[in-house]
């Protein structure tokens, strides 16, 4: 009886001494999550932080000419033959509502985006012919011109393999760019989504935002045509 108690106290403590590392383990993997946009703070005027549901940080600011961006991380491991990506999600908001019709692009579209707002526009567009396989669609407001244009700038935007998806509309210009891709083995093995960086790099966030500010040019309104303007 007396060993039998003897088990019992170890087996306990070698479960309180599991979940303790668990825990830890989690809480170190949350503070190192909550790092990941550190580089940031210091390229954006007047920048502040908040923390997503899944705990990713949530960083705002002003870019140089004054206008509102939001960065997003996004962990996307729902495509099961293919590695875990962490997705940069830039939204620069405009001042004022530019007049121009919404249009965006996808890469590699699978359907299981859960995040991309191509998927939610409701007019199929005319893809340019690239190297990848590219999902476009508008709002069906786009004149032949403006789709022309358009479809020319994303031919050139998406040569970057690491651009995962493009939107203009009138209040604002998006784009969604690979931060990170996730482990092979941790992912292979263990189904799990481990991306080894501290932080995102400063030259990814400004190399994406740089994409968001061009991005904003295209069909802006000095390239609309007097009848698109007057419709």
């Amino acid at each position: 009886m007396t060993m039998y108690y003897l088990f019992s106290i170890a087996a306990l403590l070698a479960i309180a001494l599991f979940v303790r590392a668990a825990i830890r383990g989690h809480r170190g993997a949350m503070a190192q999550r909550h790092r990941l946009l550190d580089e940031a703070h210091n390229l954006l005027g007047e920048p502040g932080v908040t923390l997503a549901p899944d705990q990713f940080p949530i960083v705002t600011g002003r870019i140089a000419d004054g206008r509102r961006v939001r960065l997003d991380l996004i962990a996307d491991t729902l495509v099961t033959r293919r590695l875990p990506q962490l997705w940069l999600k830039v939204t620069l908001i405009e001042s004022a509502p530019r007049a121009r019709p919404a249009i965006g692009a996808l890469a590699r579209p699978t359907g299981s985006e859960y995040y991309s707002l191509v998927h939610g526009l409701p007019e199929w567009m005319a893809p340019p012919k690239t190297d990848i396989s590219l999902l476009m669609r508008g709002d069906g407001c786009a004149t032949p011109e403006e789709a022309h244009i358009a479809g020319r700038y994303m031919h050139a935007l998406f040569a970057d393999p690491r651009v995962k998806e493009a939107v203009i509309m009138p209040r604002m210009a998006r784009i969604i760019y690979q931060a990170s891709q996730g482990g092979r083995a941790a992912h292979m093995f263990l189904r799990q989504a481990q991306f080894s960086l501290d932080t995102v790099p400063a030259e990814t966030i400004k190399q994406a935002i740089a994409l968001a500010e061009s991005l904003s040019t295209v069909l802006s309104d000095a390239e609309r045509s007097p009848a698109s303007k007057a419709a």
